[in-house]
């Protein structure tokens, strides 16, 4: 009887292309992993297009889809998502978005998109918190590092506004050169009156909060240390909040989530799983992997589907710092240790690739390997992205059919 039970690990971003400097080896390959390897030596392996070939994912559309849901009739943007993971409740009509606290210049030219990634958030946006103008209220909370949650919240308002963030002029076309760029003024992506009420309003907080944030005692403190200020808000992915059908009623599953960075605590409530707070999991290079192993590992006598989301792998990939990513799989792996006990499917995999060549998301496909004593393993030795592509016995699948296929493994 196949088990039921499933403990899905998505390292973010772990996908990666031959790096000359490891021997033309991807960081997963040139990584040593014993305890992956032991799991794709005994297991089943494979490569997949999440989004479809060609397609370079996003993290939130990327997690959908691996949970089995639809873009089109799904989707609720990445805003709501982000501010569901940071504890924040919408009500009817509120207008949620997603924003990067970032360093701009005098001009309102983009220094730096995450004020260097800048960890000291919350004493710069708490000012902002509550702020209305013209009949908009604005809560805004702050996540992981850099990121923040925006909530509008007012009458007659619409999601059909474009983003401030100049890497993005929408959420499907990306510009790579945006350093020194000056920021993208928000406006209505149609005639109606609520886009344009909603584009204006939000353009007139957004100056109003450069100028606070200007004058914010901490960010003095960071410039007369040489560091970047978080001095503006980048804002993307406006949407309504949208209830999705959860795994319960879906697929007949018990679930939670162990993560630490926000959008994925989000991506786990919208889809019906139990939150589950583990001390040290804080969606930076920092995180305790282990503790959250060790949590998942307890959850399976409660749970049947447990979903532990692990980020850093795609900061070292956003930064270019291939070694720092290398390093990171390795203590991912470490932390492993004793997991093949489990009774339960155990399946690896990452919801895109960030190629440190590229420092950004790719449309190269992941490698995945599902685990479990009831599966015939393939001839993959070591988990990588050539061995799962070559002699992966899973082969090549799409994201939308992944759930079916752990599920029938």
């Amino acid at each position: 009887m196949k088990n039921k039970k499933i403990i899905l690990i998505i390292c973010d971003g772990m996908g990666d292309l031959p790096i000359a400097d490891f021997g033309n080896k991807t960081p997963l390959e040139a990584a040593n992993t014993p305890n992956m390897d032991y799991l794709a030596k005994n297991g089943t392996n494979g490569i997949m297009y999440v989004l479809g070939k060609g397609v370079r994912p996003n993290s939130d559309e990327a997690h959908l889809t691996i949970f089995g849901y639809n873009l089109e009739t799904d989707y609720p943007g990445r805003g709501p998502i982000e501010a569901a993971g940071v504890g924040m409740e919408l009500e009817d009509g509120d207008i949620a978005i997603r924003a990067n606290l970032a360093t701009v210049d005098d001009e309102l030219r983009v220094l730096d998109r995450r004020a260097g990634r800048i960890e000291d958030c919350p004493p710069l946006v708490s000012e902002l918190d509550g702020m209305e103008i013209d009949g908009v209220k604005f809560l805004v909370k702050p996540g992981t590092a850099h990121r923040v949650a925006l909530i509008m919240r007012g009458k007659g308002l619409s999601d059909r506004i474009t983003n401030s963030d100049v890497h993005y002029v929408t959420e499907d076309k990306v510009i790579e050169d945006w350093e020194g760029l000056k920021v993208n003024i928000v406006k209505p992506m149609d005639n109606s009156l609520e886009a344009k009420y909603t584009a204006e309003v939000l353009e007139k907080f957004l100056k109003k909060a450069n100028k606070i944030l200007e004058k914010n005692p901490l960010n003095k403190q960071r410039a007369e240390s040489d560091l970047l200020k978080g001095n503006y808000l980048l804002t993307r992915g406006p949407g309504y909040y949208k209830k999705l059908v959860v795994f319960k009623e879906k697929y007949n599953l018990n679930a939670c989530c162990i993560a630490g960075a926000g959008l994925y605590k989000g991506l786990g409530l919208m889809a019906g799983m139990k939150l589950i707070n583990v001390p040290g999991a804080t969606g930076m290079p920092n995180t305790n992997v282990r503790a959250k192993i060790e949590a998942a590992m307890e959850q399976v006598k409660t749970y049947d589907f447990i979903f532990i989301h692990i980020k850093a792998t795609d900061i070292f990939g956003e930064n270019g710092d291939a070694v720092g990513k290398r390093d990171f799989i390795e203590k991912i792996d470490l932390a492993l240790a004793g997991i093949e006990k489990v009774d339960a499917k155990i399946v690896i995999t990452a919801d895109h690739s960030t190629p440190c060549s590229h420092k950004d998301h790719s449309t190269d496909p992941v490698p995945f390997l599902v685990y479990g004593s009831d599966l015939e393993s393939d001839k993959v030795e070591h988990f990588g992205e050539t061995e799962c592509a070559k002699i992966g016995g899973g082969g090549e699948i799409m994201g939308k059919d992944f759930m079916d296929m752990i599920r029938s493994a």
